[in-house]
């Protein structure tokens, strides 16, 4: 059994304890926080001090299988044993002191895990036979694309809870997955699963507990809490039954985590779920009892992460020289964070319904306040892919190693140099006649059109070095001209957004930063932790379960925000007119880009719609 948490006011302060040193010198004790992130390639492990100074991180790849096309699959044992090591690397490389560590906080993919409700086994989602014969794969990667059918058959309903996603349940959301095992599964074997997504099954092989976070299960599950718009239990009976999947309705949904208060609990982001287990902490090289807070999809601790920064924004952000930095700021905020793909995370106080736009969800984050999500479906995949496709990519990724550094940093000075070959005003002129669509993975907002594709005008016979360059620019320039159609169609339907702040691997690309920041026309924010912002958001999720007090209650997950956050970089728009005009005229054609693909492929469907394959 774990051991209880002792009572700890919300501001501890440094200790002092003897230290084991021979000398016996006392040395000054730091609490300490771990975040975990997995993402969809690798665990992360970050430990934090009581300032929300990072003092630790290591990563660990974890595996991925690919039985398919359109299949991706994962295993919660081998993504713990990813974590185990990160943790004890982390641990050992600063050497802190594990009876230190105060909190945990997860945070993850959003992806679903499948486990026997009988024995707590990974059940393999592998057809044809689903069998355990050295087969744990349990996790249905968020991106895998098996459900077609199953996603279809939801959307058709217009259930009215399909308004909280957006319009339309994706496919990369949980319930077509679990629906495409309903239908593919030995149906005694589907009857012994329960399901989480994967931050909650994190939570769970650390405490033992079956509490399950609104983040989790109100953003990818279906979930609408209790209160909004008639929600009696949450999960909705009707359209469960109306979608095959009558069977989970049974003992109060006891297999999704049962009826909050009922026989199930749910909470908002790092509020306490219970402690760290015997078995689970001896794997982590930590001791047990520390609180562990509720996850959040990883996403959303990008947004934890990257929010809070007391940043300089404007005038109107200012009191007495000092930035104020209240709740209210966040509404203002759009979070982007940006991998394989971006995710784009707003706040408001009341819900915003954004067509192609996923939420409004209550309480995921903060309680009574409301999340929206967009997305772009890829973005550093779409660069990626952009580069390794092209003719001129081995030239180009030598060059990139003979001076040390990455292929994208190569080719930003190979832009910088073509601009003076060239004597252009800027970098966008360069590409004035190049007209780039790369939703090569079709489009998650805001159109929430899966069968959107890519398209280029300005094609030519280039296979040079140059004309990578020039591909290169104008898929930043997509996924700038991409955001700022994001940010206005929000911004029309309720929202306030007046800048952005970037979490993810593309922080570090400084000219697709001042491309978005002058495309957008608004400030873009570059977090201080450019490589781990995500992961410190998860680590205050583990500051505010380890600030229980007497009455069961956390410190406000925004005052931690608030004083833990680091000033970040502001990227602003550039003041060169022409560039903007020059950006403002592409836009007009990117839309119309967007427009056009969609009304030739109505066109061609209509003509072959009476085809027999």
């Amino acid at each position: 059994m774990a051991q209880s948490l002792p009572f700890r006011q919300n501001f501890r302060k440094p200790s002092r304890q003897a230290s084991i040193d021979p000398y016996n010198d006392l040395t000054s004790h730091m609490d300490h926080y771990i975040g975990i992130d997995v993402g969809t390639g690798s665990a992360r492990a970050c430990i934090i001090d009581s300032t929300g100074d990072i003092k630790a991180l290591a990563t660990e790849n974890i595996g991925l299988w690919q039985p398919e096309t359109g299949y991706y699959e994962q295993s919660t044992t081998d993504i713990w044993r990813c974590i185990c090591q990160c943790v004890n690397r982390a641990l050992s490389q600063q050497n802190i002191d594990p009876t230190s560590v105060r909190g945990i906080g997860f945070d993850a993919t959003c992806s679903l895990a499948v486990f026997a409700h009988d024995t707590d086994e990974p059940v393999p989602v592998t057809g044809p036979h689903f069998q355990n014969d050295g087969n744990d794969r349990n996790v249905i990667l968020w991106l895998d694309h098996r459900p077609e059918e199953e996603t279809k058959k939801i959307n058709a309903t217009n259930h009215n809870l399909l308004r909280y996603v957006g319009g339309k349940m994706s496919i990369e959301m949980e319930i077509p997955k679990v629906l495409w095992l309903k239908n593919n599964m030995p149906p005694e074997l589907f009857d012994r699963c329960k399901f989480y997504d994967l931050a909650d099954a994190l939570t769970h092989i650390a405490t033992g507990n079956e509490t399950r976070s609104f983040c989790s299960t109100v953003c990818k599950q279906g979930f609408v809490p209790v209160g909004v718009d008639g929600s009696v239990k949450g999960w909705q009976e009707d359209f469960y039954e109306t979608i095959g999947l009558g069977d989970l309705t049974k003992d109060n949904f006891q297999r999704m985590g049962g009826v909050d208060g009922v026989n199930g609990k749910y909470a908002s982001a790092g509020e306490l779920v219970g402690t760290l287990s015997e078995k689970a902490a001896s794997q982590l090289g930590l001791p047990a009892g520390i609180a562990v807070g509720s996850g959040v999809i990883d996403a959303y601790a990008g947004w934890i992460g990257t929010v809070g920064a007391k940043v300089n924004l404007g005038s109107e952000q200012l009191e007495k020289g000092v930035p104020k930095n209240d709740i209210t700021n966040a509404f203002s905020r759009l979070a982007a964070v940006a991998g394989t793909s971006t995710c784009h995370l707003a706040m408001s106080k009341g819900p915003v319904f954004v067509d192609g736009v996923w939420g409004p969800y209550r309480d995921v984050l903060l309680p009574e306040y409301w999340m929206a999500e967009g997305g772009q479906s890829a973005t550093g995949e779409l660069l990626k892919h952009v580069l390794e496709t092209h003719p001129a990519y081995n030239e180009t990724m030598s060059m990139a190693e003979s001076f040390n550094t990455s292929i994208y940093d190569y080719l930003n000075s190979h832009l910088d140099e073509l601009k003076e070959k060239h004597s252009a005003p800027t970098i966008s002129y360069l590409g004035r006649h190049f007209f780039f669509y790369g939703d090569l993975w079709g489009n998650r907002s805001p159109i929430a059109d899966a069968k959107m594709t890519g398209a280029v005008i300005g094609l030519s016979s280039d296979r040079s070095m140059d004309g990578l360059a020039l591909y290169y620019y104008g898929a930043m320039e997509f996924i700038s001209m991409q955001t700022r159609q994001i940010v206005e169609t929000m911004n029309t339907a309720g929202h306030s957004i007046t800048s952005i702040f970037m979490s993810g691997s593309q922080c570090q690309n400084k000219i697709l930063m001042e491309l978005m920041a002058t495309t957008c026309d608004i400030p873009v924010v570059i977090p201080r932790y450019v490589h781990a912002a995500v992961v410190h958001g998860a680590a205050m999720l583990g500051v505010k379960a380890a600030s229980v007090d007497r009455e069961g209650k956390t410190e406000a997950l925004w005052s931690i925000m608030d004083r833990m956050s680091k000033p970040g970089r502001v990227t602003r728009p550039g003041k060169d007119k022409n560039e903007k005009q020059l950006l403002d005229i592409k836009y007009k054609v990117f839309l119309e880009q967007c427009a056009t693909q969609q009304t030739y492929r109505n066109s061609v469907d209509e003509v072959i719609a009476g085809w027999k394959a």
